[in-house]
């Protein structure tokens, strides 16, 4: 059984959450920043550009100043967080970041963290 998740990562999934279901896409995903600045963006599938959700939060919070991230969240019917999602996340964040990853049910606890 997934432990609680802190009040912190509960703000993400609420935002993920909110993100996908209010776009209807395939993945919402947020972030957590240094300064605790928070950022959510919906997967893209377009005929031109294809893009994770936490991709798409990776360069929100890029092209916001963002000197690095805490957390991350994924919200999404796969039952992993894809590989390059994390390569995306780590560089940004660095290695160690918690990465939640959530699907019908809530959140199933810290599904991955980024590595070296």
């Amino acid at each position: 059984m997934a432990e609680a998740l802190a009040a912190e990562d509960a703000k993400l999934l609420t935002l993920a959450k909110a993100t996908r279901a209010r776009t209807r896409a395939a993945e919402g995903a947020a972030v957590r920043d240094l300064d605790g600045r928070t950022y959510a963006a919906a997967s893209v599938d377009l005929p031109s550009l294809r893009l994770s959700a936490l991709a798409g939060c990776v360069a929100m919070a890029v092209s916001s100043g963002a000197a690095g991230l805490e957390a991350a969240l994924v919200h999404t019917a796969a039952d992993d967080v894809a590989p390059a999602d994390l390569d995306v996340l780590r560089d940004l964040a660095g290695p160690g970041v918690p990465v939640h990853r959530a699907g019908p049910r809530g959140a199933d606890g810290v599904s991955a963290t980024t590595s070296t």
